[in-house]
């Protein structure tokens, strides 16, 4: 990459929904054109949640500088508004020192936080709070509907969907276009393949360890801690409880990360600044504009 001004250094933006290929895109273009990776994955914020999340491996990680990983333990909190206060920071730091940052990731809310400048004021409506925790998930799902609410990504989780809610309103307070000197790629990827690379990605969970990982982290949190309750965590405490069989467990594991993948999908095509292209295309379409850069 050509020497320039730091503040001239553009924003890289990877999105896709999981299983997609966008980590290993990102991780291979910011190696060779001096790029910093911030995550933007609600998930992998989590310390000791690497296998269920399908975190970065160590060896990507020595490969170029991760940031947005292993941030809180799995009983703390970790808002939006938290993401976009840490994630700017890091893309300034990146700047500072040169490199292009890029964000990758698949949770659209902190996608559009970064690039739609979102602004998170507001504290919570504890009447409204009040009259929404009494509410079963499938009321909750039905407010949602109504009042137009996107659903989080861990619907399961009634403060997550509530929190959904509180923050319904914030289509009004952000910008219309996006910051400048931003580049937004989407991984665009068949159906059948992008099941196909979810299933595949489930063998590899069993095989890593993910059933001992989650034993081990339901021992030091609960399984109803904060982050214990979304993701596969719950389904692997069901086959520990002899509810559900392994191969049940897999299957539903499956299923789980289609239907998040299919979440992700929706909330970001919305976005019409998305360059939707397979990931053969995004790795030329983004070689050339870094090699121009």
């Amino acid at each position: 990459m050509a020497p320039q001004d730091i503040d001239e250094l553009p924003l890289i933006v990877i999105v896709g929904p999981t299983a997609s290929g966008k980590t290993s895109l990102a991780i291979e273009l910011a190696e060779k054109y001096g790029g910093e990776i911030i995550c933007a994955d609600s998930r992998t914020i989590y310390k000791g949640m690497d296998i269920g999340t399908a975190k970065p491996t160590a060896e990507d990680q020595a490969r170029v500088p991760h940031w947005g990983l292993n941030l809180v333990t799995p009983d703390e909190r970790f808002s939006a508004a938290d993401f976009k206060r840490y994630a700017n920071q890091k893309i300034d730091e990146v700047r500072q020192r040169g490199h292009t940052p890029f964000l990758v990731g698949g949770t659209g809310l902190y996608i559009d936080a970064i690039i739609f400048d979102y602004e998170f004021g507001t504290p919570a409506d504890e009447v409204l709070r009040e009259k929404l925790n009494v509410l079963s998930l499938e009321e909750l799902y039905d407010y949602c509907d109504k009042h137009n609410v996107v659903l989080p990504e861990n619907r399961q989780n009634k403060r997550y969907i509530i929190r959904a809610i509180e923050l319904g309103s914030i289509s009004n307070k952000r910008k219309h276009d996006l910051i400048d000197s931003t580049i937004i790629v989407g991984i665009a990827t068949d159906q059948i393949i992008l099941r196909q690379r979810i299933a595949e990605r489930s063998e590899h969970l069993f095989e890593d360890g993910v059933v001992q990982e989650a034993t081990k982290l339901g021992k030091i949190y609960g399984w109803k801690s904060e982050a214990m309750t979304g993701n596969i965590y719950p389904l692997v405490h069901s086959y520990l409880k002899n509810e559900v069989s392994f191969d049940e467990m897999k299957e539903k594991i499956t299923t789980l990360d289609w239907r998040l993948a299919k979440r992700q999908l929706t909330w970001l095509k919305r976005n019409p600044y998305v360059k939707w292209v397979p990931l053969t295309e995004a790795k030329q379409y983004l070689s050339q504009l870094l090699a121009n850069e």
